[in-house]
C-alpha cells in the first residue's frame, strides 16, 4: 500500500524578521517523521510561506505547533505588508501527495482546525475544498475585510468563525484569524515586467486571471459597471481558467510583478500561464523579463515546461533530465532575479529517499566498488549499466539527427525516438541498483534466525522468495536491453550516417547486456525449490536470448555492408 503523504504550506505574517521566522519554521521539526522543505520569505510583503510534508498525524502536529509559535511571536495589531492577509498564521492549505484522496485531506484540515480554536482560541474558515458552506470556499471571501476589518467580520452573523471565538478579543486582536484549507497542489507564481506600474501589472492580471475585470460601460477603467439583472457586476473572463491574479509592485527587486495563484497545473500551467502574459504585455508595450516561484514546484511542472519550449523550438524532447530542468529554468527566467536551485525548489528532489544509490557514483567509483571484495554490485547490475551505455549512444544519436541542419522536417520523428531511449535508460538505470537490493534480500534470508522449527520455515520461504525475485530482476534486464535495440535499429537505418558506428557500439552493448542478465537468471533459476515458476522464466528468457543474438548479427551485416 502507498503510504499516506501530505503536504502543509502555512504563510505567516512576517517576512522580515528572520530570527522570528526560523523560531516558527523550526518548530516544524520539533514533530518526527516531519520534513521541513522550504521557507520562502518575503521583505516587501511582509510574509513567509513554510513548507513541509510528512503523514497526515504528523503534519497536523507540527501544523498546530506552527501556529502556536506564530501567535506568540506575531502581534498583528503591528502588521504592515504588501499581500492581503488577517492572521498571524494567515493561511494553512493541506495538499494531498501520496496516498490520500482531497476528501480525506479536508478532514484532517477540519481536525487541525478545531484544535486551533479549541486550544489557542483562534478564531478561522475552512475554505476550498474544506469549507462547509459555498460562499466559503473562496479564501478571497472568507480574508475579506483583512486584518483591519476583522472586529466587524466576527460580529457578522453571516460570516461566524467555523472554529474559535466569534469576538475580537484581546487575544484575536494580537493573532488576527486564520483560513485552513485542503486543497489541489497550487502553485504561487510571479511574473516579472521591466515597468514600476502596479496599475499596467494589474491590467495584464486582468487579461488573464480566471475571474477577469468588471465590464464597464465606455471607459473600460472609469466607466460605469456594467449590471445584471440581480444588480452584481457582469464580469468579462480572464483568458485563463483557475488562475487567481493581481498586480503589485516589489520595493526590493524595484519592479511591478503580476503575481499568480495556479490552482490546478493540470488545467493551466506555469509555461501556458508565462507565455500568455508574455503576449498579453507585449500587447500593451511592455515585455516580460522573467518570473519568480514563491514556494516548491513538482517536478513534473518543471518537465512539462521544458517540453513545451523545446517543442516550439522543435527541438528534440528526448534529452536528459536535468537538461530539462536547465531549458525549464532559462526559458521561465526563474532566476531573473535570484539563483533558482532546483535542488531546494523541486519537491522530488528535496525529498529523495536518503539512500545511497550506485548510480550516483562517479564512474571511477563505481568501478572501484564493483572491484571490491564484496560481491555486489555483480554481473547483473553490470549487464543493466552496460544496456544503459548502449541505449543512451542510440538516444544521442537520435538527438543529433534531430537536430541537423536541413532534416528539420524530421525532427519530430528522431524526438519521438530519443524520448523511447531516454525512457529505456531511466528503466536501467533503476535496474542497476535494483539487482544489487534483490540479491542483498537473498543475503538478509540466509542471516535470518533457524533456532525453531517456525524459524527455520520463516527463513526457507524468505531465501525462496528473495531468490524468485532476484531472478525476476534480471530477467527485466534482459527485457529492458532487448526492447531499448528498437531505438539502434531505426538510428542504423535512419540516423545520421557519420554516426553509424555509435548506433553499433550501441547494438553491441544492449547484446552484453541481455547476455550478462541472461547468464544471472540461469544460475538464480536453479536454486528455486518451486520448478514450475524456474522453467517459465528460463524458457523465456531462452527466446530473448536467441533474438537477441539474431538481431546483433542482422544489424553488423547491415554496418557493414555500408562502411
Amino acid at each position: 500500500m502507498q503510504q499516506q503523504l501530505i503536504e502543509c504550506v502555512p504563510n505567516i505574517s512576517e517576512g522580515r524578521d528572520l530570527s522570528k521566522i526560523e523560531a516558527i519554521a523550526n518548530t516544524v521539526e520539533t514533530v518526527e517523521g516531519v520534513k521541513l522543505l522550504d521557507i520562502d520569505p518575503g521583505k516587501a510583503t511582509n510574509r513567509t510561506v513554510i513548507t513541509f510534508v510528512g503523514k497526515p498525524e504528523q503534519v497536523i502536529e507540527a501544523a498546530f505547533r506552527l501556529i502556536k509559535k506564530a501567535s506568540e511571536l506575531i502581534d498583528m495589531s503591528k502588521h504592515s505588508g504588501e499581500h492581503p492577509r488577517f492572521g498571524a498564521t494567515d493561511v494553512c492549505p493541506l495538499v494531498p501527495i501520496s496516498g490520500i484522496s482531497l476528501e480525506e485531506t479536508a478532514k484532517y484540515a477540519h481536525k487541525l482546525g478545531e484544535r486551533v480554536g479549541k486550544e489557542l482560541g483562534i478564531p478561522g474558515y475552512f475554505y476550498e475544498n474544506a469549507a462547509k458552506e459555498g460562499k466559503r470556499k473562496n479564501l478571497a471571501n472568507c480574508r475579506s475585510g483583512e486584518y483591519e476589518g476583522l472586529a466587524k467580520k466576527l460580529s457578522d452573523p453571516e460570516w461566524k468563525p467555523d472554529f474559535g471565538p466569534a469576538e475580537f478579543n484581546d487575544n484575536v486582536v494580537k493573532t488576527g484569524a486564520i483560513a485552513i484549507s485542503a486543497r489541489d497542489f497550487l502553485i504561487a507564481y510571479n511574473i516579472n515586467l521591466n515597468t514600476t506600474s502596479t496599475r499596467r501589472a494589474n491590467a495584464i492580471a486582468f487579461d488573464i486571471r480566471e475571474a477577469g475585470r468588471i465590464k464597464r460601460e465606455g471607459n473600460p477603467i472609469t466607466g460605469k459597471k456594467v449590471l445584471d439583472k440581480n444588480d452584481e457586476p457582469v464580469r468579462v473572463p480572464g483568458k485563463l481558467k483557475a488562475v487567481k491574479g493581481i498586480g503589485w509592485y516589489i520595493e526590493e527587486y524595484g519592479i511591478a510583478q503580476i503575481s499568480y495563484n495556479l490552482t490546478n497545473i493540470s488545467i493551466t500551467s506555469m509555461h501556458i500561464a508565462f507565455d500568455e502574459s508574455c503576449k498579453s504585455a507585449q500587447e500593451r508595450g511592455l515585455r516580460v523579463t522573467g518570473s519568480e516561484l514563491v514556494g516548491l514546484v513538482p517536478l513534473k511542472a518543471m518537465l512539462d515546461a521544458a517540453d513545451y519550449f523545446l517543442t516550439k523550438q522543435q527541438r528534440s524532447l528526448g534529452i536528459a533530465e536535468s537538461e530539462k530542468i536547465k531549458i525549464a529554468i532559462k526559458s521561465l527566467g526563474l532566476d531573473d532575479l535570484k539563483p533558482f536551485n532546483p535542488k531546494e525548489k523541486i519537491i522530488e528532489y528535496l525529498l529523495g529517499d536518503g539512500n545511497k544509490k550506485l548510480i550516483d557514483f562517479k564512474l571511477d567509483a563505481f568501478a572501484d566498488e564493483t572491484a571490491g571484495e564484496s560481491m555486489a554490485p555483480g554481473g547483473g547490475s553490470i549487464a543493466a549499466y552496460v544496456g544503459t551505455l548502449g541505449v543512451s549512444l542510440g538516444t544521442m544519436v537520435a538527438n543529433l539527427s534531430a537536430h541537423k541542419a536541413g532534416w528539420d522536417a524530421n525532427w519530430e520523428f528522431y524526438s519521438k525516438w530519443a524520448e523511447k531511449g531516454q525512457a529505456y535508460k531511466n528503466r536501467l538505470l533503476y535496474l542497476v541498483d535494483e539487482d544489487t537490493n534483490a540479491f542483498n534480500k537473498i543475503i538478509e534470508g540466509f542471516r535470518m534466525p533457524k533456532n525453531s522449527n517456525e524459524e527455520k520455515e520463516t527463513r526457507k520461504l524468505a531465501i525462496e522468495e528473495a531468490t524468485k525475485y532476484a531472478t525476476e530482476i534480471p530477467f527485466q534486464v534482459m527485457e529492458t536491453a532487448y526492447n531499448s535495440m528498437e531505438v539502434m535499429q531505426a538510428m542504423v537505418k535512419d540516423g545520421l550516417p557519420s554516426s553509424l558506428s555509435d548506433a553499433g557500439v550501441g547494438i553491441i552493448c544492449a547484446r552484453t547486456a541481455v547476455l550478462g542478465a541472461y547468464f544471472n537468471v540461469r544460475i538464480n533459476a536453479k536454486d528455486i525449490k518451486d520448478r514450475k515458476f524456474a522453467d517459465v522464466i528460463v524458457a523465456k528468457a531462452d527466446k530473448i536470448y536467441e533474438e537477441t543474438i539474431r538481431i546483433e548479427k542482422e544489424v553488423i551485416t547491415y554496418i557493414d555492408s555500408k562502411m
